[in-house]
């Protein structure tokens, strides 16, 4: 995929939506298409991966190892959402295993480079880092309610 089409994917993308136009370009020099057919591990939990994955369609289906259960899956993740937030912060292990439940396409960005850019591009960082925030307190909102009921002894009931 060239550059101008990557570009143009990147601002479709809610993660992505409404950056500023240099910031866009300079996060297309250091991102690429990257697509997993349903039922691909994207990453394990515990693994390294150097990539934030931005899903452009598709679902991804979040899971942990809990002790006494198995695998948990925690979060579905769909078009928009971002994916291996730990590559950028310098870490690159991942805090579970990502799965793609159907055809997923994703732009997969270099987390250190993307890092270099930030740090020598204070309006880049800015805005990347914005958006992780609020990426990660909503996912962090979701793992809360999915840990009540995978803790509880009585199944969650809605109350109107």
């Amino acid at each position: 995929m060239d550059r101008k089409t990557l570009r143009q994917r990147l601002a479709e993308i809610a993660f992505a939506a409404e950056l500023p136009d240099a910031v866009l370009d300079e996060i297309a020099t250091v991102a690429k298409s990257a697509d997993f057919s349903a039922g691909t591990i994207i990453f394990r939990e515990g693994a390294t991966d150097r990539n934030l994955y931005l899903l452009n369609s598709g679902q991804v289906a979040l899971e942990m190892l809990v002790p006494g259960r198995g695998r948990v899956r925690l979060l579905s993740l769909g078009p928009g959402d971002m994916l291996a937030w730990s590559a950028l912060l310098g870490e690159g292990r991942m805090t579970a295993t990502a799965i793609a439940t159907e055809d997923t396409e994703t732009i997969a960005i270099d987390a250190d480079r993307l890092l270099e850019i930030c740090t020598a591009n204070p309006q880049v960082g800015f805005e990347v880092m914005r958006r992780m925030s609020l990426a990660l307190s909503k996912r962090l909102l979701a793992t809360r309610l999915q840990l009540l009921d995978l803790y509880s002894t009585e199944p969650l009931m809605c109350r109107e």
